[in-house]
């Protein structure tokens, strides 16, 4: 455990959680399935359609007893931004170092006793619903499972899978993901293109093209 973890958090960290998750409770926000009850592992959570999602997101895992962590540009973390974005549970990434930022956060993962990384699996706000593939390769890297987490913003209902341990193939790994996200609903157009993106990797043995 690094020394920015044992240190007392921030005054200004622990108003901006306790913030967030009145804001989510105050928004109605209901759980749907809850997170696994293991220490380490990748959420993938789509869609990023806001920039709420973060406050949705950690009011939920709140509700669960778990503390999200993040990835964030390493500039972000240098003087009076440091320690509050450490307590809020960032990570950062140094993009210019030799190891990329998978092998970044890999290292991240063996050195914590506990860690629950949440990525936007689609990338931007702007995505037709594909998902990026970073969220794989940490949790292959991490050897950790990934926990899908699905987000219904007009019932304000946001839910937990259970966790799936990613396999050498992409597309299966990623076609059983969205064959979750389609249970929970089954005519959400971003969900839909989810599923054709996998089977389409299937389809050519799994590989990213």
């Amino acid at each position: 455990m690094s020394q920015d973890q044992r240190r007392k958090r921030s005054v200004l960290s622990r108003i901006v959680r306790r913030i967030i998750i009145w804001v989510y409770h105050a928004k109605g926000w209901t759980l749907d399935g809850g997170l696994p009850d293991i220490p380490k592992f990748v959420i993938a959570g789509a869609p990023h359609s806001s920039n709420w999602d973060f406050v949705f997101f950690t009011g939920a895992t709140a509700e669960e007893g778990v503390e999200p962590n993040f990835m964030g540009k390493h500039t972000l973390f240098k003087g009076i931004m440091k320690n509050f974005m450490y307590d809020m549970g960032g990570i950062p990434i140094d993009r210019t170092k030799r190891a990329n930022y998978v092998e970044q956060v890999a290292d991240e993962f063996a050195r914590r006793d506990k860690l629950a990384l949440v990525i936007a699996a689609e990338g931007t706000r702007t995505t037709d619903g594909s998902w990026k593939s970073g969220f794989y390769h940490i949790a292959r890297a991490a050897n950790v499972p990934i926990v899908p987490a699905w987000v219904c913003n007009e019932r304000n209902i946001l839910g937990f899978g259970p966790p799936i341990m990613p396999t050498d193939n992409y597309g299966e790994t990623l076609l059983e993901i969205a064959r979750f996200m389609r249970s929970k609903l089954p005519e959400y157009g971003r969900y839909k293109v989810l599923e054709e993106q996998a089977l389409r990797l299937v389809a050519v043995g799994g590989k990213e093209q």
